[in-house]
């Protein structure tokens, strides 16, 4: 049976909205993961784990039925058994699911924090993917205005040490307690019901589920009647008020900038209180890079007991994105080139030494003898070691002025 050679076995493309990295965007990547990584470490949050999969019911009971990332967005399946499965949409729902079924309520207030993927079906764009990344920090069981603060001294710590805070604006808004968003909610029902017949389609359908969310609408035909709705000002507690005094004296003795916005919100009713968002206009129309608020209803909405809580998340690739070209330094410690394959056995073990000292090495000891220092050149790296013979005798030269230059030396001599 002959073998057409001309046929081809098809490759597989990646799935639409998905990336592989590989090179200067996945060292971005992992910058950002490390420096959240130490940041978290320095305010004594906990790294939490939670799974990728979740029981549909999870986010559908967090997100609420008629969101459009329930309704249109979420990756949901029946398995094996006929249970409905989603790819987590976000993180906090399965975290809040955690803390109620493992019991995690002996540790409160709890803070945890966490990274990975998280799945969503809309259509890619810049800096928005199907399977994209996001950081999260959340606390868990604690009322304080001061776990508010100090969630967003960490984000704007952690923008900071990205070197991505130049340009990045903190806003902040309070959704009230439970007394002061009803009676905003009704006034603000009473407002768009009187401008019905001049709402858009979406915020029609908005006004009798979720009518906060018509505030920020980005449809030009809702923008004049968003924009002269009644404020949350007018219907605050005197409690809900010191709560969001006290957040913004904790950011104000921090050090931290911050402008209201009245705007901001929330549109599910188990949000509470503070809603920030970190926002810029270097990412074209995806202008927040960080965003959350005070969920003090949502573990009440998944079956546990009555627990304050508040978090936020950050994509990582957007973060990837707003990184300065400088910020990711990539080079070796060292690079060996073995210019006599007699001093293989000594280039080795300076390898291991350098290595085992915390060095990052590579080693050049393939092909042509008299072009492996040219290839080993060629690798950026701070010191340059080259291991041959000279007079019959072993040889070692390291070339770099730096102080890193000199400690690898050092280690090289001393073996």
């Amino acid at each position: 049976m002959s073998k057409d050679k001309s046929a081809k076995i098809p490759t597989p493309q990646a799935v639409r909205g998905t990336q592989d990295m590989l090179g200067d965007f996945a060292d971005r990547f992992a910058h950002v993961v490390e420096t959240f990584e130490r940041v978290r470490r320095l305010y004594g949050y906990k790294r939490v784990e939670v799974p990728v999969i979740e029981p549909t019911a999870v986010f559908a009971r967090s997100l609420g039925e008629t969101t459009d990332v329930v309704s249109k967005e979420m990756y949901s399946f029946e398995d094996r058994g006929g249970e409905s499965i989603t790819l987590r949409p976000e993180f906090t729902a399965g975290i809040a699911r955690a803390y109620i079924t493992n019991g995690w309520q002996q540790f409160a207030p709890l803070k945890v924090a966490t990274h990975g993927p998280l799945f969503r079906y809309e259509r890619p764009q810049k800096g928005r993917y199907r399977q994209f990344h996001q950081l999260d920090a959340e606390v868990l069981g604690s009322d304080s205005p001061l776990a508010d603060a100090e969630l967003l001294v960490f984000a704007d710590q952690l923008l900071k040490e990205l070197g991505i805070s130049e340009g990045v604006t903190l806003t902040l808004n309070t959704l009230g307690d439970s007394a002061s968003r009803d009676g905003w909610r009704a006034a603000l029902v009473e407002h768009f019901e009187a401008h019905r017949g001049d709402l858009s389609e979406d915020s029609l359908a908005r006004l009798d589920k979720n009518p906060l969310r018509i505030l920020d609408s980005k449809d030009a035909k809702d923008r004049p009647i968003a924009d002269s709705a009644p404020d949350i000002d007018a219907y605050l507690t005197s409690e809900a008020q010191d709560f969001f005094g006290a957040v913004t004296a904790g950011l104000d003795a921090a050090g931290v900038a911050w402008e209201r916005n009245a705007r901001l919100v929330r549109g599910l009713d188990y949000y509470r209180h503070t809603a920030f968002e970190f926002v810029t206009d270097r990412l074209g129309a995806q202008g927040t890079v960080l965003g959350g608020g005070r969920y003090d209803g949502l573990i009440e909405n998944l079956g546990g007991l009555p627990t304050p809580a508040v978090g936020w998340a950050a994509g990582i690739e957007r973060l990837a994105m707003l990184l300065a070209d400088n910020v990711i330094d990539t080079r070796l410690d060292a690079v060996i080139a073995v210019e006599d394959d007699g001093q293989l056995a000594v280039a080795m073990k300076a390898l291991a030494a350098l290595r085992n000292g915390g060095f990052a090495t590579e080693i050049v000891a393939s092909g042509s003898p008299r072009k492996r220092f040219d290839k080993a050149a060629k690798i950026p790296a701070y010191a340059l070691i080259s291991v041959g013979t000279r007079d019959g005798a072993l040889h070692i030269n390291v070339r770099g002025d730096s102080d890193r230059a000199k400690q690898a030396e050092a280690v090289v001599r001393a073996i």
